[in-house]
C-alpha cells in the first residue's frame, strides 16, 4: 500500500470510529438532553451537531457534490437552538456518512489527495481552510475539528446521563 492510500485508510478508520461513538451517545439521550446547555455561554449538543453538519456542508459537500455553500454558521451557535432527537441523530449520521463517502472516493482516487479542490471556487464562508488547501490538509483539518466537537458531545452526554452504555464490536 502506498503512503497516500495508507493516510486515507487511517483517516477513514478514524471517522468511522467517531461516527460510531457519536451516534451511540446520541441514541441514549432525550430531546431535553440534546438541547441542554451547561451554562448560558455553553453550546448544547444541538449546537454542536448543527455545527458539525455545517462544517461538512461547506468543506465537503460544496466540492464533492458541487453545490453552493449556503451555510449560516451563526445560526449553528444560537442559544436555545432546538433540534428533535431524530433531527440531531439524522444530522450527525448524514455528516459522518458524507465524510466517509468523500474518503472512499479519495481511496479510489488517491492521486486527488494533493489536489486543491477549492482553487477555482469562491472563498469559503466561515472557514479556516483557504482556497489553496489540498484535499489532504482539508481532511486533517476535519479530523481535528470533528474530533474536538464529538468529544464535547460525548462529554455533555456523560454529564446528562452519568454513564453511557457502549456497544463494542
Amino acid at each position: 500500500m502506498d503512503i497516500a492510500s495508507e493516510v486515507i485508510q487511517s483517516i477513514l478508520v478514524k471517522f468511522k470510529s467517531e461516527r460510531k461513538w457519536t451516534l451511540q451517545a446520541l441514541a441514549q439521550l432525550s430531546e431535553e438532553d440534546i438541547t441542554w446547555s451547561h451554562t448560558p455561554e455553553s453550546n448544547s449538543i444541538a449546537n454542536l451537531v448543527s455545527h458539525i453538519r455545517g462544517c461538512v456542508h461547506s468543506r465537503i459537500e460544496t466540492i464533492y457534490f458541487d453545490i453552493p455553500d449556503t451555510r449560516e454558521r451563526d445560526k449553528e451557535f444560537e442559544p436555545g437552538l432546538q433540534l428533535s432527537h431524530e433531527e440531531a441523530y439524522r444530522m450527525a449520521a448524514e455528516a459522518f456518512d458524507i465524510i466517509i463517502q468523500y474518503l472512499e472516493h479519495l481511496q479510489a482516487h488517491p492521486e486527488l489527495l494533493l489536489s486543491q479542490p477549492f482553487i477555482n471556487r469562491p472563498p469559503l464562508t466561515y472557514s479556516q481552510v483557504d482556497n489553496e488547501t489540498t484535499a489532504l490538509n482539508l481532511m486533517i483539518a476535519m479530523v481535528r475539528e470533528i474530533h474536538y466537537h464529538t468529544g464535547q458531545i460525548i462529554y455533555a452526554a456523560k454529564i446528562r446521563k452519568g454513564r453511557l452504555e457502549w456497544q463494542y464490536d
